[in-house]
């Protein structure tokens, strides 16, 4: 997937960054196919997810890298030039596109290029409720995080969505925005997505798809918010995948393909884009 030169893109659009915590790229792929997921296929390029490889095997790991600008890595031979890098001498992977910035991070690099930097937290590494829980919001400028919107929540994403959109609406028209939302819909427990599925029985691929599908029937509210004020560059993936007994193993934070495999896009929400 061609990245656009994003020194023209950085200062003249507001960004978007959105992470759908746990989810596997086979899910992803699939529901896209049989068009389960609308909203979320109608701005993949050509309908479909890039599979890429995470940068990270659990939460923690894979944002601290991607908040370093090393976002998902494209599943094929590289190098990859990157779309964000920090300065560093002997990168192989900074390109005359990427937009490179002098902070420690990407998220106050932008804050330096004028940006508002606003995080909407959903796993537990975004919950402020203690020290290692302070660490990746505690990048932003403004941040944001309610039981509402963690895991055990129903209707997280919905929650998440909603702070979002009162964020963009109490900014000034002509400030620059980066917006990072945290969605933790898909990471377990997710068995209440699923008509029928019970607490006792667990989580599955089928819950884990429907968590999907969930997402996908709020996020139209979340991109319309976040192109309601100029265009605004976009980026949908997933921070790593997550295992229901494949080969014997569950959950993450370890060295499977379910883990290292996820989906990724990058698009342009033109504004005013519709829910």
């Amino acid at each position: 997937m061609q990245a656009p030169d994003m020194n023209e893109v950085v200062g003249s659009h507001d960004l978007l960054l959105v992470t759908l915590d746990t989810l596997r790229y086979d899910v992803a792929a699939q529901l896209a196919a049989e068009g389960r997921i609308p909203n979320l296929a109608r701005h993949l390029p050509g309908g479909v997810w890039e599979k890429r490889h995470a940068p990270g095997s659990f939460t923690y790991a894979s944002h601290q890298a991607i908040f370093a600008g090393f976002l998902p890595t494209p599943a094929s031979p590289g190098p990859h030039p990157r779309m964000f890098a920090a300065r560093f001498a002997g990168s192989e992977t900074t390109a005359g596109r990427t937009w490179v910035f002098d902070t420690p991070d990407l998220v106050s690099g932008l804050a330096d290029a004028g940006y508002r930097t606003v995080c909407i937290g959903g796993v537990g590494f975004f919950n402020k409720q203690g020290a290692l829980g302070s660490v990746l919001p505690g990048l932003f400028q403004e941040s944001h995080w309610e039981p509402e919107f963690g895991v055990a929540s129903p209707t997280s994403f919905e929650a998440q969505v909603a702070c979002a959109e009162k964020a963009v609406a109490g900014l000034p028209d002509d400030q620059r925005l980066f917006l990072f939302v945290n969605a933790s819909a898909l990471h377990q427990p997710n068995w209440f997505h699923l008509p029928g599925a019970t607490r006792e029985a667990g989580d599955s691929i089928e819950t884990h798809a429907a968590a999907l599908e969930y997402i996908d029937r709020h996020i139209g509210r979340l991109f319309a918010a976040a192109s309601s004020r100029r265009r605004c560059f976009t980026v949908v993936c997933s921070d790593h995948g997550t295992a229901y007994g494949d080969d014997g193993y569950t959950g993450h934070r370890l060295g499977h393909k379910a883990v290292w495999t996820v989906p990724y896009a990058h698009f342009f929400l033109e504004p005013g884009a519709a829910r």
